[in-house]
């Protein structure tokens, strides 16, 4: 393969060398090992879900990134980056093994998946798979080294990350391992998925028959375009694909959290100046930085709503923690992407068409919440906080004590951050607590005034549907 013959190989079309990463003076954060053991031994989560199965996918790499600093809850799935394969299919020893054990019990208690991803750029060496994918035995040695791994760290999917194969023969192997792939995993109920080059000769090295066999394509919609990830050439890479036969829900749109052509992260521009998080293109050092802020994500975001499956980012340690968050920038647009924006102040109705309210419109930690009949008052006046909480009175609603079983109350308590209360509405009318994994209920199916809310597995009931102001 010529590494002349599309762009794609003339420089690290995402994430994977640690030179490149290190760019601009950034120091790489300390890998978390050894707290997997502390953790303790976690079972397969069910995916936070976002309206409408929406999926926002974050990439976290071995070399980078705290996993104790993660924003689980506005995350649906977190690649693992990445597994190397070896020319017979064997996979080599995983780096920070004790990292990715620590990402799974942390992302499975708040119900995020986790998957590997295998490949990654490897300065543009493909020979081991060019090689395990052209051999039906190595073939088969892959996907079982695939499936024992999987089984090994408890990971809920692989995300291949061939990059890339070549039209032609490349091509048809890749589509032949896929297959493998998903007669192995998908029948164990474990996701597949791959990440995709945006545009070019290498497009075609992904035949349509692979659509079939994958539960979504990661499109990396970045290191292309004038400027970097520019609106209009994102979108007209998804719609490439798309047009390719491509389903929308298979399509998940990647944003690059990092510059071109300094490969500065995101964090580290916002950083240099807060105002740089609403910018797309900055002068750092006399050379011209373009990235994608605040702005360009959520209308990227609003996009995909609309028109794909779901977001990517390529990399979650690249991102911020505080107010200017590109992955909560993507969450509190889904979140109010449809009739129910974050922000908006109203009543909340259920049931017998009564309201959720504060018993006695008191303020004390541990007032119930409960159905009433609606009457204007404050103690039923809730906002929809862009954190995913439901705030009246000055305080949020709360699952008691953070409980997760089935009739846990729900009662007034002060803000405070937790996943106790936090509440997802999904497409359904329900209004999910990512936490427990279980939707807000009113007690016994009843909608007599005093009513106790409650959580209770969801089922999309009368007495768990709720309309929001």
């Amino acid at each position: 393969m010529s590494p002349t013959a599309s762009p794609h190989r003339s420089y690290p079309p995402r994430r994977r060398l640690r030179s490149v990463l290190t760019a601009g003076g950034l120091a790489l954060a300390t890998a978390v090992a050894g707290t997997a053991a502390a953790l303790g031994p976690q079972s397969p989560a069910a995916a936070v879900v976002l309206p409408n199965n929406f999926k926002s996918v974050g990439y976290l790499p071995s070399w980078s990134g705290d996993v104790n600093t993660i924003q689980y809850g506005k995350l649906t799935h977190i690649n693992y980056a990445f597994a190397l394969p070896n020319a017979n299919g064997t996979l080599r020893p995983i780096e920070n093994p004790g990292k990715l054990s620590a990402l799974v019990s942390l992302a499975h208690r708040n119900n995020v998946k986790v998957s590997i991803a295998i490949g990654g750029w490897n300065n543009g060496d493909d020979s081991a798979f060019e090689a395990l994918a052209a051999n039906a035995s190595s073939r088969t040695t892959f996907v079982n080294s695939v499936v024992g791994f999987v089984e090994q760290y408890n990971l809920d999917g692989v995300d291949m990350d061939w990059e890339y194969p070549d039209p032609g023969a490349s091509a048809a192997n890749y589509t032949a391992l896929m297959q493998q792939l998903s007669g192995a995993l998908r029948p164990r109920g474990k996701l597949l998925t791959a990440a995709v080059v945006s545009e070019g000769w290498y497009v075609e090295g992904i035949q349509p028959a692979v659509f079939g066999y994958v539960d979504w394509l990661n499109i990396m919609a970045y290191d292309g375009g004038s400027p970097h990830a520019n609106y209009d050439w994102s979108i007209n890479s998804v719609n490439g694909w798309k047009a390719r036969g491509l389903p929308a829900s298979k399509a998940v749109l990647g944003v690059p959290f990092y510059s071109r052509p300094g490969y500065y992260t995101y964090s580290a521009l916002v950083g240099m100046d807060p105002a740089n998080a609403n910018r797309d293109c900055v002068t750092v050092g006399g050379a011209q930085q373009c990235y994608n802020g605040i702005p360009t994500v959520k209308r990227k975001t609003q996009w995909a709503l609309a028109n794909a499956g779901g977001m990517m980012n390529w990399e979650l340690s690249q991102d911020r923690t505080d107010a200017t968050s590109l992955v909560s920038a993507i969450y509190d647009t889904v979140m109010g992407g449809g009739t129910n924006p974050p922000g908006r102040t109203g009543q909340i109705t259920g049931i017998g068409g009564k309201c959720v309210d504060v018993a006695g419109a008191s303020t004390a930690n541990g007032t119930p919440i409960q159905l009433w009949t609606c009457n204007g008052t404050n103690a039923q006046q809730w906002t929809i906080g862009s954190d995913g909480t439901l705030r009246a009175l000055g305080k949020c609603a709360d699952v008691t004590a953070g409980a997760t079983a089935n009739g846990a109350k729900v009662q007034l308590y002060d803000c405070n951050g937790t996943g106790a209360q936090v509440w997802q509405p999904q497409s359904n009318g329900v209004l999910r607590n990512p936490q427990s994994n279980k939707c807000l209920d009113a007690t016994d199916n009843s909608s007599a005034d005093g009513t106790r809310l409650q959580i209770w597995d969801c089922f999309g009931g009368a007495n768990q549907v709720w309309r929001l102001p």
